[in-house]
């Protein structure tokens, strides 16, 4: 595939439009990275769920993974698989309510979600979360955006990954272009990086090492767009 054409993102689980969001525990995201967000549709912060959160959800992720419960991620709202485009295996955090470490990064990204809505007047009103995991054997995914046609959809997209020991000799950096800057993004334990869902293409780079993430889609409904 031409890394310029875009690939359909995974298939989305439907999240509830009205479900409140819960408090933020305090504010994710500074003055200077909701500028940033603003101005050029993605910020990245050192630091979100706090390491020993970061890896506990990595200790949960690896025993899901151990149980079976992860599986390879497919394409599109018919979740086609395709290993050339995209080799990682996920699970939501949706089908897993008793792990305790995940439930906490579900309040942690609600909080992100309030605070956006609080500051930015995004108006997002559901959220999914995915933990994701390369195996390691040089798969990524090929360059594509997250957001999907229809009225219910991504707006805003945050990673946290879950890595430690992280080196370039590893790769799978994420690679971002935002206007006329491509910027390479190295996946270490608990960095967060956030972008508009449909505003920033971009692509997992081929995966030396065991790499862990997990994803929250924050969500909104357009009433003006037929939902498909």
């Amino acid at each position: 595939m031409d890394s310029a054409t875009p690939a359909l993102p995974d298939a989305p689980r439907p999240p509830t439009p009205t479900a409140p969001a819960p408090p933020a525990i305090d504010a994710p995201l500074d003055d200077v990275h909701l500028a940033e967000l603003v101005d050029r549709g993605w910020t990245r912060r050192a630091g979100f769920l706090g390491p020993a959160l970061a890896t506990a959800v990595r200790d949960e992720a690896q025993a899901l993974r151990s149980a079976g419960a992860l599986h390879p991620a497919g394409l599109g709202r018919a979740a086609v698989r395709d290993a050339d485009i995209r080799g990682d295996e996920i699970t939501w955090l949706s089908h897993h309510p008793d792990a305790p470490a995940l439930a906490s990064a579900w309040t942690r990204f609600g909080g992100l979600r309030a605070q956006l809505n609080r500051t930015l007047y995004l108006g997002l009103n559901g959220q999914e979360i995915q933990v994701a995991c390369y195996p390691g054997d040089g798969a990524g995914y090929s360059r594509h955006v997250d957001a999907l046609p229809g009225s219910l959809n991504r707006r805003v997209t945050a990673i946290c990954y879950l890595n430690p020991d992280w080196h370039p000799g590893h790769g799978g950096q994420l690679r971002l272009w935002a206007d006329d800057a491509v910027t390479l993004h190295e996946p270490v334990l608990d960095s967060l990086l956030v972008f508009f869902s449909d505003r920033i293409p971009h692509q997992v780079e081929p995966t030396f090492a065991e790499r862990w993430a997990v994803t929250a889609w924050l969500r909104t409904t357009d009433p003006t767009r037929p939902a498909l």
